[in-house]
């Protein structure tokens, strides 16, 4: 009976898969149109644009919307690989066989001992809640890098710290999932491969890091946690403007500049935070490294100057890989990640005109959708704190014991 259920509930994931992937697909690829602004005009535009002057051997130092380290590079390039169709078809292609290659790490990893299908089944069903987005930028091609360096770190941290480094230079925030890491060589591994890899592009191609200027530029996007601000002040007198500034909508005009500044304290803070957690934490489980990931993420985004919808992929990706170790205790914190992202579908781009008006409808969604972040976020780190430093301190096992404890688990 128990393997008729999980053949029945494993047909149901792949099921849900398939239908709401054919959905995107069919979205994106414009057989259906999705109501709001057209989310493929990236790829189609911008990504494209970017791929002819990266053809060129040189970065696109030129265009301040370029704000991505080197190894981006080859996730715009990528669809060149596929000459027989054209850019935005390919890209489309490749992004859903990124999707496709995270469902396949999670349902390998989900019936190991120790570990849960309940991963493989908050990414089945936590893409599909941002819509055609997630298929229309390279994120979802990052998330499965870093899916792919959390599942392998237990068995081979050589492996995490080195695919960690290259999506570090795909999208920089892959860094963060060494928060937890103790294993001396996946951070030697990472630093290696993070050297050589920059190392490379510096000297093969001209502008390779000339993103760090754009981004220090950037100011507060209407999505963000401290747009709130602007949104509620722009009823009240508030004479700024909404335009498009650096690859995104943005505020400009008074005391935006104060409001950028107060989200990278907050976003200092965050880190005081994570290194005080480090200091603190005794005890490392098999899905410590993984939980303190997806809250290092969090904070990181939910304090940022920009809180772009597809940022939400990369959380989601690292939910399911929380969620595929059955210690974890991160299943509140994920539920509320999944009404956020199904909330910022509503918002971009259902009803992203009502956000750039700051009317009554962009407000609430924003603050429904912020509001659940900071709620995730929350609940993540405290789940983290209570898991591995309150109470009483436990020794924490060498690596090699640890493997053999978690392959004795009854599955």
């Amino acid at each position: 009976m128990e393997t008729t259920g999980a053949r029945w509930s494993l047909a149901g994931l792949l099921g849900i898969w398939s239908a709401t992937r054919i959905v995107l697909l069919l979205l994106v690829f414009k057989v259906w149109v999705f109501p709001g602004p057209d989310v493929t005009s990236d790829v189609a535009v911008i990504y494209q644009g970017w791929s002819e002057v990266l053809g060129t051997g040189s970065f696109p130092q030129s265009d301040v919307t370029w704000q991505y380290p080197p190894a981006a590079a080859l996730a715009i390039l990528s669809p060149k690989l596929l000459f027989h169709l054209d850019y935005a078809s390919a890209f489309f292609v490749l992004a859903f066989t990124a999707d496709l290659a995270v469902l396949a790490l999670l349902l390998y990893t989900g019936p190991r001992p120790g570990r849960s299908m309940r991963g493989a089944w908050v990414w089945a069903v936590g893409v599909p809640l941002l819509g055609p987005t997630v298929y229309a930028r390279y994120d979802v091609m990052v998330t499965a890098v870093a899916v792919a360096s959390l599942l392998a770190g237990a068995r081979h941290p050589r492996a995490l710290g080195a695919l960690a480094a290259f999506g570090a230079l795909l999208k920089v925030w892959p860094v963060l999932l060494l928060v937890a890491v103790r294993d001396r060589t996946a951070w030697a591994s990472a630093a290696v491969t993070g050297a050589v890899l920059a190392a490379l592009f510096a000297a093969g191609m001209p502008g390779a890091f000339a993103f760090l200027t754009f981004q220090r530029d950037r100011g507060t996007e209407v999505e963000s946690l401290g747009a709130l601000v602007f949104h509620v002040a722009r009823h009240h007198g508030w004479d700024g403007e909404v335009l498009l500034n650096y690859g995104s909508v943005e505020f400009l005009g008074p005391y935006v500049d104060v409001v950028s500044t107060a989200a990278l304290v907050l976003s200092a803070l965050a880190f005081g935070w994570l290194l005080l957690w480090r200091l603190r934490a005794r005890r490392f489980r098999s899905h410590t490294v993984a939980d303190a990931a997806f809250v290092a993420v969090l904070l990181f985004t939910t304090t940022s100057r920009v809180i772009s919808p597809q940022y939400l992929v990369w959380l989601v990706g690292l939910a399911a890989v929380c969620l595929c170790f059955r210690g974890s205790r991160m299943g509140p914190p994920v539920l509320a990640l999944l009404a956020a992202c199904l909330v910022t579908m509503l918002e971009f781009p259902l009803w992203f005109a009502h956000v750039v008006a700051s009317d009554g409808l962009g407000i609430t969604l924003l603050s429904v959708r912020n509001g659940l972040l900071v709620l995730a976020t929350v609940l993540a780190a405290r789940v983290l704190w209570r898991s591995t430093v309150s109470g009483a301190a436990a020794t924490p096992l060498p690596a090699q014991a640890t493997r053999t404890r978690e392959t004795s688990l009854p599955s």
